[in-house]
């Protein structure tokens, strides 16, 4: 029986992927006193593991029905395409980091600042570092996220043809892949003598498992998900990892572990995404599900209007917010600010985030709608997440709706 493409808008997603923005924009600000509210430094797993999962359900919902219905060749096209739209982004966004920081480093004659960010080798030999740039291979910090997107996406047609016909089969060629690089150390090299702090051939097990529950693969564990021995399980190995990870940034409490568990704290591993860490997001996820169900009326809130916006312009926050990451360390160093500028900087960082999300969504109303004439109420129901942010599953839903409009009425903007 081929797997149910769900339909409808799931305002959960773009809740928890406007939340890991802001995440990552507070965890790549270095030494943010802000960062301690974020989920790194209470269990395994971060921010990425949210961002990946839910990339991986939102890949396999917006361009599943579109494979199915219009053939492999047409659905795997629509992946690429979007993967390209991400490269191009990608590339947008080394230029302006690049040039950030390379106007630091010159106007302040700091070069630390190209140090600090993985620049030298750019500065010292820039033809053939733009050169692997170019082809992913050239990664400053905190510009890693991306080329694992990009790749996930350009390996993910088979896959989801896969996944429409044999989803079982599917998610266990994923997991063979996963365990290979656990086993025989597969790595992904970069430029000049390091290797993907995100490895793909690990991180591609999350995106698929994202993309196997988005296709019917949490229905079919609904019974046990919503069981009470489920939660427990779940709930005791949040409360595991709390411990585990409060210790471990508390050198008083590291001292008294036993040497063994600390070599295997210390020893989890982010770059192969340790079992560890897929376990720690995975109970996340159930205990999120249990008590944030799909149809809570706190979704349409307005006070969770500015994080699902975020959300729902996933790419262009993204892009934005590692921009602002760098421009918000600078400012700290420079400054030598205290405590105080670090939440002053988290503060507007987001804010300017927010903002930016509700100018693109504007103006992406005003492109979908240029003459339309507006019906009575419309100006009051805009406002609601589920009537206008239906746009944005990654942005690239309502481009496969502008050829072929969805049938379903919660759906269409």
């Amino acid at each position: 029986m081929p797997p149910i493409i769900p339909s409808g808008r799931d305002l959960r997603l773009d809740l928890f992927r406007g939340l890991a923005l802001w995440l990552i924009f507070i965890d790549h600000v270095p030494d943010n006193i802000v960062s301690w509210i974020t989920i790194r430094h209470y269990g395994f797993s971060d921010a990425t593991e949210i961002f990946v999962f839910i990339s991986g359900y939102t890949a396999a919902f917006v361009y599943g029905r579109e494979m199915r219905e219009r053939g492999f060749v047409v659905g795997g096209a629509r992946i690429l395409r979007r993967a390209w739209q991400v490269y191009v982004a990608h590339i947008f966004l080394f230029v302006l980091y690049l040039t950030e920081i390379a106007y630091v480093t010159t106007a302040f004659e700091n070069p630390l600042f190209s140090e600090e960010m993985g620049l030298l080798d750019f500065f010292k030999r820039p033809d053939s570092t733009l050169v692997q740039a170019l082809i992913l291979r050239f990664q400053p910090a905190n510009m890693n996220i991306l080329p694992l997107y990009i790749v996930l996406l350009v390996g993910f047609p088979p896959t989801l043809w896969l996944l429409l016909r044999r989803p079982t089969l599917a998610l266990f060629a994923s997991f063979a892949l996963y365990a290979a690089v656990r086993i025989f150390g597969l790595r992904v090299a970069t430029y000049p003598d390091g290797i993907w702090f995100f490895n793909p051939l690990a991180w591609q097990f999350l995106f698929v498992f994202g993309a196997w529950c988005a296709l019917g693969g949490a229905a079919r564990l609904g019974s046990f998900l919503r069981s009470r021995r489920a939660l427990a399980l779940a709930v005791a190995y949040l409360i595991f990892g709390f411990v585990l990870s409060f210790v471990w940034n508390i050198p008083a409490l590291e001292a008294k572990v036993p040497r063994w568990m600390s070599n295997w704290i210390f020893s989890i591993d982010k770059t192969n995404l340790d079992p560890e860490r897929f376990l720690h997001f995975v109970a996340l996820a159930m205990v999120t599900v249990y008590f944030v169900p799909r149809d809570l009326p706190a979704l349409e809130s307005r006070w969770l209007r500015p994080i699902i916006r975020c959300g729902q312009h996933s790419l262009e926050i993204f892009c934005l917010g590692a921009f602002l990451a760098f421009a918000g360390h600078f400012v700290i160093v420079q400054t030598s600010g205290g405590y105080g500028m670090h939440v002053v900087i988290s503060i507007v960082g987001i804010a300017m985030m927010v903002a930016t999300a509700v100018l693109i969504d504007w103006y992406k109303g005003i492109e979908r709608r240029p003459h339309a004439p507006r019906p009575a109420g419309a100006a009051a129901d805009r406002g609601s997440p589920k009537a206008r942010g239906s746009a944005a599953m990654v942005d690239e839903e309502e481009k496969v709706r502008a050829e072929r409009p969805e049938p379903d009425a919660r759906v269409a903007d």
